[in-house]
């Protein structure tokens, strides 16, 4: 248990944090599955809107320092392999 009056406001902090980055990274997961579900169903106009509008957000989520830039790359690449394949 925290003894010091500032690892009482580091606790705070944290779970403030916590709270906002768990929004964050359910935000971007929701993008992708939107993105998924057009690749299911075939539409490519739908899966490219779909894919524009869950870039920025993937990216977003970098800046904001909840997932890696790497990761982010990653699954920006390969959703958009998948969005072109539909063709």
């Amino acid at each position: 248990m925290a003894n010091s009056a500032q690892a009482k406001k580091r606790i705070r902090q944290n779970e403030r944090r916590r709270l906002i980055n768990k929004s964050r990274v359910s935000r971007i997961r929701t993008f992708v599955r939107k993105v998924e579900e057009a690749i299911a169903s075939g539409d490519k106009s739908a899966a490219g809107e779909a894919l524009k509008a869950a870039q920025p957000e993937i990216m977003r989520g970098v800046t904001k320092g909840v997932i890696h830039k790497k990761t982010a790359s990653r699954k920006v690449s390969r959703l958009s392999a998948r969005v072109k394949a539909l063709a």
